[in-house]
């Protein structure tokens, strides 16, 4: 039999610092002797006790929400929930929200000059489309979700590049359960307008052939988002 060199051992999987932060969140619930109902330290204590920032104490308590372990009540806290002191590990294995937010800040921001250069009139009808879509179904989350995804990937389309339109469609397809719940705690109208302002920023750039200002405003886009979901 061929003994297995260093090259072919299968690597161990990643372990996402949310995970990691969980664990401690975790640990901490039982060296305390947190009972449950109880509720946890608002998070700016708890980034600091765990010495973790704000956006990986968030996609952590998340995760341990989806798992069951924790309880986040809406203007209220985070509660230690009756499974916590039940076996019990992070069911969430992908990418954190804010690690995909990361990549598309990225990626996109690239994407979205590649397209003000590139873009046909017709791939520029294709994103207005899309752009209109998103408003026509502003008060619709699932439509409105939907025609998000499909903005941004005519942007990809645009490109003329289906490399970058298959990059662009598989880190949507990462935004799992985490990003949901984060979205459902913390969107806001205010957000929703805003993400709309941004789409048309965005849409005005790349109709001029602004290059650097198409990827000026995809940045401030996700960066907008970004800060608004680790600060809440």
């Amino acid at each position: 039999m061929t003994k297995k060199t260093a090259a072919t051992e299968p690597h161990p999987a990643e372990q996402r610092l949310y995970r990691v932060v969980a664990a401690k969140i975790q640990d901490l619930i039982r060296a305390e002797n947190i009972k449950p109902g109880t509720r946890l330290p608002a998070e700016r204590e708890l980034s600091v006790k765990l010495n973790v920032s704000r956006a990986s104490l968030r996609e952590a308590l998340i995760a341990l929400e989806l798992s069951g372990i924790v309880e986040v009540r809406g203007g209220s806290g985070v509660y230690v929930s009756e499974q916590a002191n039940s076996p019990s590990d992070v069911t969430e294995g992908g990418p954190g929200p804010f690690e995909v937010l990361a990549a598309r800040r990225l990626i996109e921001s690239e994407v979205a000059a590649i397209a003000a250069k590139m873009a046909t009139d017709s791939a520029i009808d294709a994103i207005l489309r899309a752009a209109a879509e998103m408003e026509q179904h502003h008060a619709d989350r699932a439509s409105n979700e939907a025609a998000d995804r499909n903005f941004h990937l005519a942007i990809a389309r645009a490109t003329g590049n289906t490399a970058l339109v298959g990059v662009v469609e598989t880190l949507w397809n990462q935004r799992g359960s985490m990003w949901h719940k984060l979205k459902e705690h913390f969107q806001t109208e205010d957000l929703r307008q805003n993400t709309l302002n941004d789409h048309r920023n965005i849409v005005a750039a790349i109709a001029a052939h602004d290059a650097a200002g198409a990827r000026q405003a995809m940045r401030a886009h996700l960066e907008r988002v970004t800060k608004t979901f680790s600060r809440g």
